[in-house]
């Protein structure tokens, strides 16, 4: 069924074996913050100092790094570009580049990171910004990433 993603992969982070630090994943990482907010889910719960982003991010990257196998992924925290205290991670952009997009619809594709990110969206994830591409999508974009739209204030226009 499309969008849907096998339960085993959508475990809680804090269910994990072990954690996973950055240098043991094949993939760039980019980590503009490594703090935390203080009421975060159930990713926060592990520690996470090692790594380059706060606990919520490395739960991210865990996850789809797991499911989706990426031949390239970004987890950017662009929360210090948001109204929200200093620290904060409740604004994410995902670019994820896999085989498994292929022969995915563009909204799939999103949908199949929705669906592994579901715990993090319902626990406190405010935003979430995704690029979802193939590797030959990939190429043809020479790696090129549009920017996340300015903040808007939240409900002020």
């Amino acid at each position: 069924m499309l969008g849907r993603v096998p339960s085993f992969l959508v475990r809680s982070c804090a269910r994990a074996e072990a954690p996973i630090t950055s240098s043991a994943l094949p993939v760039r990482l980019q980590s503009p913050s490594s703090r935390t907010m203080s009421n975060s889910a159930t990713c926060a719960k592990r520690d996470h100092s090692a790594q380059l982003g706060g606990p919520i991010q490395s739960c991210i990257e865990r996850k789809l790094q797991a499911a989706l196998v990426p031949a390239h992924l970004q987890v950017i925290n662009e929360s210090h570009s948001h109204n929200v205290p200093k620290g904060s991670e409740t604004h994410f952009k995902v670019v994820a580049v896999s085989s498994m997009f292929e022969g995915k619809a563009l909204l799939a594709r999103h949908r199949l990171i929705n669906g592994l990110l579901s715990e993090e969206l319902e626990a406190g994830i405010h935003a979430l910004s995704i690029v979802a591409k193939t590797a030959s999508e990939w190429e043809k974009a020479e790696g090129a990433v549009p920017p996340s739209p300015a903040c808007r204030g939240g409900s002020q226009k």
